[in-house]
């Protein structure tokens, strides 16, 4: 089956920044970034006559996907086969050093982003471009489709005193943009002396889900394994922050959640109570295999989303969350610091991006009126900044 839409990746070698022809560029890639014909973008750059590929970097979990599990680090190597060093941006330094870019003019970055505020890879351009900003070497970006589309928005937009790296800047939680919007908007609020190039993606429309693109589904980290995962994490993420399995360690991880303390039938008879729109749960018990609660038997549900225009995955988790603190009030717990390199702040904050969410959870507050106040959030960061920065219709 042909693509309806090309990636960066897919219009680079057409469409490569004239002033950076033969520039010697750093990759930023991971797991997801091939083209149309399932080739890696790494091989690509070494081909191409446009530039010369001089370093690789990697993200979170790795160029080709080193380390399963969140939070865990890794360092560079030397790849052999294409004769680099290959740069962690998730070990000892999240930042290129000054070193690492020494020899580079450019820094390419070449990833699959997820939709939601908390997943690490669109921090990781942030650091990027600002080193390369400080460093006065160029950024370009060859931009992806946001897989859960670009027209739908959830959850509080980060208050500056809760940055961490699940979310370094004022963002909601569900952005509904592409890597590159994100890039435009970063460049002209916090990098403006950032010599930026985008190459833009051909034939996406914004309410395109990654399914409707023709494009292969290649997993952007081992947690991100199908586009359904990706429908619900920018609620599931959440659980994170608690001592409930976000199903880490099954076949349907951030789908799948629970604890051994949780009876299924009655959780998921508490959540039918608030009538949420385009979701089914259901009821089951599951072994994960690592992480939280490994080998041990939990009670909980699987989501099944069944209609994704209706579907509101923040809301979704709110309502989770509440719901298991309201029953189990001895057994559910927030956790403690540290998480995401971040020391002090409880993990449910960051996350949220706000200490309100958890404050709200714990005075027992609606669910509607909790909504009602990230929705007003929502609207200024969509009516003042967000749609400055829409590149696609």
């Amino acid at each position: 089956m042909s693509s309806k839409v090309k990636t960066g990746l897919d219009r680079a070698e057409k469409f490569w920044p004239k002033p950076l022809k033969k520039a010697s560029i750093g990759l930023l890639a991971h797991p997801a970034s091939i083209n149309t014909g399932y080739v890696h973008s790494s091989e690509i750059f070494l081909k191409t006559k446009k530039c010369k590929l001089s370093a690789l970097f990697g993200p979170q979990h790795g160029i080709k996907g080193e380390t399963q599990d969140n939070m865990m680090e890794w360092e560079g190597f030397h790849d052999p086969a294409a004769g680099l060093s290959v740069y962690s941006l998730y070990g000892r330094t999240r930042k290129p050093l000054p070193a690492m870019l020494k020899n580079i003019d450019a820094m390419v970055i070449d990833m699959q982003d997820a939709g939601a505020r908390y997943y690490t890879f669109i921090w990781t351009m942030a650091l990027v471009m600002e080193a390369s900003q400080e460093q006065n070497k160029a950024v370009v970006i060859l931009d992806r489709p946001n897989p859960i589309g670009g027209d739908m928005t959830e959850g509080p937009v980060l208050q500056s005193e809760y940055a961490s790296f699940v979310g370094l800047r004022s963002l909601p939680v569900r952005h509904g943009m592409t890597i590159a919007e994100i890039a435009l908007y970063l460049k002209e609020v916090y990098y403006p002396a950032l010599d930026l190039y985008i190459i833009n993606m051909e034939g996406w429309k914004r309410q395109m889900w990654f399914d409707n693109t023709g494009l292969p589904w290649v997993l952007p980290s081992p947690n991100m394994p199908t586009l359904e995962t990706a429908a619900v994490y920018p609620g599931m993420c959440l659980l994170e922050a608690t001592n409930l399995s976000e199903g880490r360690g099954t076949t349907r991880p951030f789908e799948i959640f629970g604890a051994p303390f949780i009876e299924p039938d009655i959780l998921v008879k508490r959540l039918r109570e608030f009538r949420l729109p385009g979701v089914v749960f259901r009821s089951l018990h599951f072994l994960p295999a690592f992480q939280k609660h490994a080998g041990k038997l939990c009670g909980g549900a699987q989501i099944h989303v069944t209609e994704r225009k209706k579907f509101k995955p923040f809301k979704t988790a709110a309502a989770i969350l509440k719901s298991v603190r309201e029953l189990y009030p001895k057994d559910f717990s927030w956790n403690k610091p540290p998480y995401e390199y971040e020391e002090k702040l409880l993990p449910i904050d960051v996350l949220a991006g706000t200490d309100r969410f958890r404050k709200d959870m714990e005075a027992g507050k609606d669910i509607n009126a909790m909504e009602a106040w990230w929705n007003k959030e929502l609207s200024e960061f969509n009516r003042k900044i967000r749609k400055k920065y829409l590149i696609y219709s």
